[in-house]
Order: structure tokens, then sequence, then C-alpha cells
């Protein structure tokens, strides 16, 4: 399973692919580390956005991406840039989209620690986030898929 890491801070994307194959992780190289949005309220820059970002993870063959949730309001709330990166990348039809809130991050690294101090994984400072979004995403547990069967019954 190959997934993208996220970190959104302030009006740029910053990413990390993560692979895990046979309980193996492999941090893939990738072209394009980060996405930088200027004016989030022209329509054609967001749509640019939203292509190269879909683009990039067709080229690397993802199949989802795990984004750390930014609170609304706050402290630590997010920017207005913030909230309409993170809905471009949702909105694209190809990818699987998780999002992850920071107590849910902190719970998946309390029962499943990273292996690996990061600097030793070659990535750059300002990756750290969005490798450990990855990791998560890529360590969490698969609830148990709820099968229902419904049958329509038609009165005519």
């Amino acid at each position: 399973m190959r997934t993208c890491g996220v970190e959104i801070t302030g009006s740029d994307v910053l990413l990390c692919i993560l692979t895990k194959d046979n309980d193996v992780f492999d941090i893939r190289d990738i072209r394009q580390t980060r996405f930088t949005l200027g004016n989030g309220n022209d329509t054609e820059v967001m749509r640019k956005f939203q292509f190269d970002f879909a683009k990039l993870m067709q080229d690397y063959q993802i199949d989802s991406v795990a984004i750390r949730q930014r609170a609304p309001k706050g402290k630590f709330a997010g920017s207005a840039n913030g909230f309409k990166m993170e809905t471009a990348i949702q909105l694209i039809p190809e990818l699987s989209v998780y999002l992850f809130s920071t107590t849910e991050i902190k719970e998946q690294l309390k029962r499943n620690p990273i292996p690996i101090d990061f600097a030793e994984t070659g990535l750059k400072k300002y990756q750290e986030n969005a490798f450990v979004n990855a990791y998560v995403h890529l360590m969490k547990k698969p609830t148990a898929a709820k099968s229902f069967n419904f049958q329509l019954e038609l009165n005519l």
C-alpha cells in the first residue's frame, strides 16, 4: 500500500510518500515535496493546485492520502487557504483521503511507536508531520467491515 502523508500549514502542503509491503516500510523519493498556494480566492489557482496534486498522486500510483485535521477555531485554527486545499484534495475522484485528528495520531503512535529516529529517514525536517501522518494511516488497524443486505419489495 502506498500512502501520501500530507501536512497543511498556512498556504503550504507538505508531502511524504510511504509504502508498506509485508511489514516493510519504504520512504519514496518524490519530485515535489511541497505545494504552495498563491491566491486561494482565484478559481484558476485552485483548479491548477488540484490538477497538479492529482497528477503527482497519479504519477506515483498513490493508493491513499492521510491528512492531519486542523481545528476550525481556537489557538491552533487552520487558515482559510488550508481548508480550501484540504477540500480540493478530498474532491479528487481517484483518491481515498483519510483525515486524522491529533488525538487519533497520538493514540496510534502510543500503540505503534515509529521504529526509526526521524533523523535517520533522510527526509527534510519540514516533512516530519507528513511522514507521521502516512505512518499512522499505514499502521491503523482496519475496522471490521459491516455488510448489510437490503431487499426492496415493490408492491405494484
